[in-house]
């Protein structure tokens, strides 16, 4: 197989979900390495939730622990299922 298995079902949910990362690292308390910051906040993403001053560098997420991005992701997953269970719910009533 020449082409890659890995993409994007809806290309467009992709900015929502990198935003979660970031909520959810700061949620969960999570120093998100190179961030330059103990906030957990990217600069670009720290605007975007409103944080005043937001915060400089990038993040390397290579360097956090497989238990830290697994609480990350597993944390989107959960929101994920909830928001279905909430849209089957609405078009159930």
């Amino acid at each position: 197989m020449a082409g890659s298995r890995n993409r994007k079902l809806v290309p467009e949910c992709d900015r929502a979900i990198q935003q979660w990362k970031y909520e959810i690292a700061g949620e969960l308390g999570l120093t998100l390495p190179g961030s330059g910051s103990s906030t957990g906040f990217h600069s670009e993403m720290a605007g975007e939730l409103g944080l005043e001053g937001g915060v400089s560098g990038s993040v390397d997420w290579g360097s956090m622990t497989a238990r830290e991005t697994g609480s990350i992701g597993g944390s989107i997953t959960k929101r994920l299922v909830r928001q279905a269970q909430q849209a089957a719910q609405q078009t159930i009533l």
